[in-house]
């Protein structure tokens, strides 16, 4: 697939230096303030780039705000407690991401001298860190030539050059980015990729009509000179995903309650969470799961029924409160302020903490 193969030649490369000019006036102006880009030190841009991954913008300036006050270099980063680093990245999901941030500061204080390479070739090489993440680093903190591609502007590409194909598809990718590896300026180049993100964040959005009219660069829109501008991106309707039921118990003893750390290596791996079963569970089959695990019951209450989304799978949880008398041997209890200050609880369970916070208050009223 070339350029030439859309829906008419593409003009933008005829005009580069008004397009390079448009996005970077428009950028100056308009770009969203963000602690990484008032202070865009290579850490910094490292780190926002990881906790932007899957997360919202507004959701994130807190965390990096705490993340950096206690880890405030690689070498920090690098001297962490696993534990105590998974308790500052609570509540933002895919822990995968903060483990592999811990490992590479590791590499990077051991092999680089506790700096951040200033290439693309070589930030690639580290873990967690893939085509996107390397071209933002080093455009934005070394200036490097290259592109940072994110899925903001594949859409904005797309709609520009009237691309019809599946935007997940390789080829299709490959020639988004070589268009915008043509447009790259010889200086800004860090402000040109952030322009073109903020483009596709506050513009050309993904769900809804985008604001074709703000748009610095609709002279140069395909969709939009043809109005197809819903119609692009295509993507293929994606796997549904698989659904599973858990029955979930909140085991209190004393005002403490049973947690348990999940396997390493598995879905949630090395979080905490209250006890489960797979499947739905009776009351009576509750009763009976309770009795095995060695604890006798005093009271259980139902909850409301919740789900909770994964990438490829749902849960459907059901969940009952119980009082027990012992609280056996083969469970950590713990209070409720001691699970939050202490115990990363997964994001599934968070909300039943949440609750059981609630009927705390409402005893009171």
């Amino acid at each position: 697939m070339t350029i030439e193969n859309t829906s008419r030649k593409i003009n933008i490369l005829d005009h580069k230096e008004d397009f390079i000019e448009r996005i970077l006036s428009w950028y100056q102006w308009e770009r969203r303030t963000m602690p990484w880009r008032e202070e865009p030190l290579p850490y910094y841009i490292w780190l926002s780039e990881i906790m932007l991954q899957q997360t919202r913008v507004d959701t994130v300036i807190p965390y990096f705000h705490r993340f950096i006050g206690k880890y405030p270099d690689i070498r920090a980063l690098a001297e962490s407690d696993e534990e105590e680093l998974m308790k500052y990245w609570e509540g933002l999901g895919y822990y995968n991401r903060v483990r592999n941030l811990r490992a590479t500061a590791m590499d990077l204080v051991e092999n680089h001298g506790g700096r951040l390479p200033e290439t693309y070739e070589e930030l690639l090489k580290l873990k967690g860190i893939g085509e996107y993440t390397a071209g933002a680093i080093a455009s934005e903190a070394f200036g490097q030539k290259v592109p940072a591609v994110d899925g903001n502007v594949y859409r904005v590409m797309a709609r520009l050059l009237g691309v019809r194909e599946d935007i997940k598809e390789r080829k299709t990718q490959q020639l988004l980015k070589e268009t915008v590896s043509a447009l790259l300026p010889e200086e800004q180049v860090g402000d040109f990729n952030q322009g073109l993100i903020e483009v596709g964040a506050l513009i050309c959005i993904p769900n809804g009509s985008p604001k074709c009219g703000l748009c610095p660069v609709r002279k140069y829109c395909i969709a939009f000179e043809e109005e197809i501008q819903d119609e692009i991106p295509r993507k293929k309707k994606p796997k549904e995903r698989r659904v599973e039921e858990r029955t979930v118990l909140l085991l209190e003893h004393e005002s403490a309650y049973a947690i348990r750390k999940r396997p390493e290596g598995k879905l949630l791996g090395g979080l905490y969470e209250f006890p489960h079963e797979e499947g739905f569970y009776g009351p009576e089959e509750v009763r009976k799961l309770v009795k095995e695990m060695h604890l006798s019951l005093l009271s259980m209450e139902p909850l409301k029924e919740k789900k909770f989304l994964f990438t490829h799978i749902e849960w459907k949880l059901k969940a009952y409160h119980i009082r027990v008398e012992n609280p056996g041997e083969e469970l950590l209890f713990a209070d409720r302020e001691i699970i939050r200050e202490k115990y990363t609880l997964a994001t599934a369970f968070r909300e039943y903490l949440e609750k059981l916070d609630e009927e705390q208050q409402a005893s009171f009223l």
